[in-house]
């Protein structure tokens, strides 16, 4: 009974130094934003390019993988260079999906899509974009470069199958490694 007493004060009491360190160091402060860059904020999780979070934020913030569509609309990481981030997603893709995403939306602006929650077509685009990234730079993505332009092009003919392939796309891009 004692032990159990002893053991809850100092969870409590490393809670609270936790917390206050976190303070301390300018967690609650915009990742980032001037006032992170002069505090000296570390490198969040292995992301190049100047991307910065305050210590020890991974306490308080919500993990993305290193497969999604917020993973590589961040800059987190390198594009492979057979697809950039500036190509057209009809080029890419194929002319068939220019009529359902037009001439101009790129890789990326797919991947950085927030509104994919109503239409089954956004959320293809979205996470099949991520799909054909990861399908190029992560050994042991389940689908190759290939399917993954095929199923998206096949998923284009209704909205059911748009919806269905989508979440077959997103299960594959948050539980890749």
């Amino acid at each position: 009974m004692g032990s159990m007493v002893l053991l809850r004060s100092l969870a409590c009491v490393l809670i609270l130094l936790c917390s206050s360190l976190g303070a301390a160091n300018g967690m609650y402060r915009r990742a980032g934003g001037a006032e992170g860059e002069e505090a000296g904020g570390r490198v969040a999780g292995g992301a190049r390019g100047g991307v910065r979070s305050a210590w020890p934020g991974y306490l308080y913030t919500r993990a993305v993988g290193r497969c999604t569509p917020q993973f590589w609309s961040s800059g987190a990481e390198q594009w492979p260079n057979i697809v950039p981030q500036e190509a057209a997603v009809s080029k890419v893709f194929g002319s068939r999906s220019m009529d359902k995403y037009g001439p101009r939306l790129t890789l990326l602006e797919a991947t950085m899509r927030t509104d994919d929650v109503g239409s089954p077509f956004v959320k293809l685009v979205k996470h099949g974009s991520a799909a054909l990234i990861n399908a190029y730079t992560r050994t042991g993505f389940p689908f190759d470069s290939w399917e993954v332009k095929a199923l998206l092009l096949e998923a284009l003919v209704s909205e059911d199958a748009a919806a269905a392939q989508a979440e077959r796309f997103q299960q594959a891009n948050e539980s890749c490694v």
